[in-house]
């Protein structure tokens, strides 16, 4: 019962700090972002990093309308979970980006799979897509993280995220033993298809 209460003051308090409402980011965001993710290798196409970076913030604003965003996310969570709102889980989050991301054909730029606190019976499984110069391992890339704002994108550096530990989604999945194949676009399976 007293976890039972200590969840739900924590839901309430989370309801209470909620965002005022998923933002669009600003011309100095994408630049940031940009730069970011030019700054990964000189390999990196300046005008494919630019397109990466403008979809990321204007497709995460179009997801978070098409969510219904209007809570903070565990409390979104909830009402997915609950069957109150359609979409905005975060790999539903991961999976559209990491789609959309893809359907670019970037040639110098590719788009990767994160997880974080996977098989962690205390803290919540979290995914998010990443983006990498091509060919770079997933730990070389920027985390794209429309979910832990609430619609308002989060980015950074993997290895400067301090909030997650981040992991190769598919190998950790199968060291889990939750998978045996990852499709090429992203899906599992118990089979190749």
């Amino acid at each position: 019962m007293i976890r039972w209460l200590a969840a739900l003051a924590l839901l309430w308090a989370l309801a209470a700090c909620a965002p005022t409402g998923p933002s669009q980011g600003s011309r100095a965001d994408v630049a940031a972002l940009t730069r970011a993710l030019q700054a990964m290798s000189p390999g990196v196409d300046p005008a494919e990093a630019a397109r990466a970076a403008d979809l990321s913030y204007r497709y995460t604003f179009q997801l978070a309308q098409q969510y219904q965003i209007t809570d903070a996310p565990l409390v979104h969570n909830a009402k997915v979970n609950a069957g109150k709102k359609p979409r905005g889980l975060c790999y539903h989050w991961a999976t559209d980006m990491e789609h959309l991301l893809n359907q670019v054909g970037f040639e110098t730029l590719e788009i990767q799979r994160a997880i974080a606190n996977a098989g962690n019976p205390i803290l919540i499984e979290h995914s998010s897509a990443v983006i990498t110069a091509k060919g770079a391992p997933m730990q070389a890339g920027v985390i794209i993280d429309p979910w832990r704002q609430g619609g308002t994108l989060f980015w950074s550096p993997v290895p400067q995220d301090r909030r997650y530990d981040w992991k190769e989604r598919s190998a950790e999945l199968h060291r889990l033993g939750r998978v045996t194949y990852i499709n090429a676009d992203g899906t599992a399976s118990l089979q190749p298809e």
